[in-house]
């Protein structure tokens, strides 16, 4: 998948997700912009990690703060 249909496949999953139906951007964050705390954090990534059969380890958690690094994170991952 190309980092067009990965983003439209996450903003499908994180969905029931964003509460606040907060619009995404690349730039929009999880803990600020859509107030995730540490369960959603872990439950969102259990979606994506296995909507996508991969697995995301707790330091790249750590290192994606935004939207868009998600999307990239993801995307790398697949290959």
């Amino acid at each position: 998948m190309d980092r067009a249909e990965v983003d439209a496949k996450i903003r499908t999953l994180i969905e029931p997700f964003n509460k606040k139906e907060v619009a995404l951007k690349d730039e929009t964050t999880f803990v600020n912009d859509l107030e995730f705390d540490s369960l959603t954090v872990m439950d969102f990534v259990a979606e994506i990690e296995d909507e996508f059969d991969i697995v995301i380890t707790m330091n790249q958690q750590a290192e994606i703060e935004n939207y868009g690094q998600l999307v990239d994170a993801v995307t790398k991952l697949q290959d």
